[in-house]
């Protein structure tokens, strides 16, 4: 990928015909003095943008939607034949549900980075791409993201910026407005003052509508597409997998045999990061969440990532010297995840 740009750039870049614009009403932010080396919204669609142009045969950029305040959602497929549809199994990673995750961008850019970058010199690289088709979605909450950088000082934002009709309160957090199990089982909060409030109803955000569509959109034929995906998160170094809103390994949508599939891959994965393998639920129960909805909802094998540190130091703002460390740390699980799609 090229050097951080500033926003200014985003209008000499060269594009697409389905590259995006930067929305007119986005504020500018920028990251703390020290973590200048972090992505800011604009910053990321213009690497999105810069890849697009440098790869036009493997990369396509494109848009599933807009956030609350107008955002593109961003959306890079990338594949070795990008225009055709060849039916191949497809992966998805997402990144940035919760606003102060700023780490999990840079891992869905870094992705993004490794796999175009390596195409050419590296054979087990073009491989994955040559026989999958792998989706990128790096900001799911980019207004939470901008608003908790804005200013240069964090803010420790999580939910996004949709108020909360009836209320002074802002926000709704998207990882438990999923509509599998949604608000069931005691694992979010109806308080829209919450960290966890699960909105009004599922789906009642336009990030989460916005996924949500893209996911349903890759069902053909009555199978879906899609077989494996992670859903980037910081922090505690885990790798989680449904069911999150019941502590039951198995029941009516999970098979034993379901679940051991999941927890080998899981497991797997784990062990060349370092991160501890277990079920979502073995930490806290969670409903409405993304995991949770992409099995329950398409039998999509589904994990959570929560990155760098294990504990509250540095927390969710680790220094921007991190980033390489933490991202390729994950090189050879993102490897097995798109080689289990087959």
């Amino acid at each position: 990928m090229h050097p951080r740009r500033t926003a200014g750039a985003l209008a000499t870049l060269v594009t697409g015909a389905a590259l995006l614009a930067a929305p007119a009403q986005a504020a500018q932010a920028d990251f703390p003095a020290g973590d200048e080396g972090y992505h800011t919204y604009a910053e990321v669609t213009a690497e999105l943008r810069a890849t697009a142009a440098d790869h036009p045969g493997l990369v396509a950029l494109s848009s599933i939607g807009r956030s609350y305040e107008g955002r593109e959602l961003n959306l890079v497929k990338i594949s070795d034949d990008v225009d055709a549809d060849e039916g191949e199994p497809e992966v998805l990673f997402t990144c940035n549900q919760h606003a102060r995750e700023h780490l999990t961008t840079e891992m869905c850019l870094h992705v993004v980075e490794r796999l175009t970058d390596g195409y050419d010199s590296d054979p087990a690289i073009r491989s994955l791409v040559d026989d999958h088709v792998i989706w990128v979605v790096p900001n799911v909450n980019p207004d939470g993201s901008e608003y908790d950088i804005a200013g240069g000082n964090y803010k420790y934002w999580r939910k996004n910026r949709k108020p909360v009709e009836g209320s002074s309160a802002v926000g709704t957090d998207l990882n438990r407005n999923w509509g599998y199990k949604w608000g069931c089982c005691d694992g979010s909060s109806g308080r829209p003052s919450s960290e966890t409030y699960h909105g009004p109803a599922a789906f009642s955000e336009p990030e989460t509508q916005a996924v949500s569509r893209f996911v349903d959109s890759r069902m053909a034929g009555g199978t879906q597409r899609i077989k494996t995906h992670i859903d980037f998160h910081t922090y505690s170094e885990l790798v989680l997998w449904p069911f999150g809103h019941t502590t039951e390994d198995s029941g009516a949508d999970m098979t034993p045999e379901e679940n051991a599939r999941l927890r080998d891959l899981g497991e797997r994965m784990a062990a060349t990061n370092g991160y501890t393998a277990q079920q979502s639920s073995g930490l806290y129960v969670t409903d409405g969440d993304i995991n949770d909805w992409m099995w329950g909802t398409h039998k999509i094998l589904s994990y959570t990532f929560e990155m760098y540190p294990v504990d509250g130091s540095p927390g969710f703002y680790p220094p921007d010297e991190d980033i390489p460390r933490e991202t390729t740390r994950n090189d050879a699980a993102v490897d097995i995840l798109i080689g289990a799609a087959r």
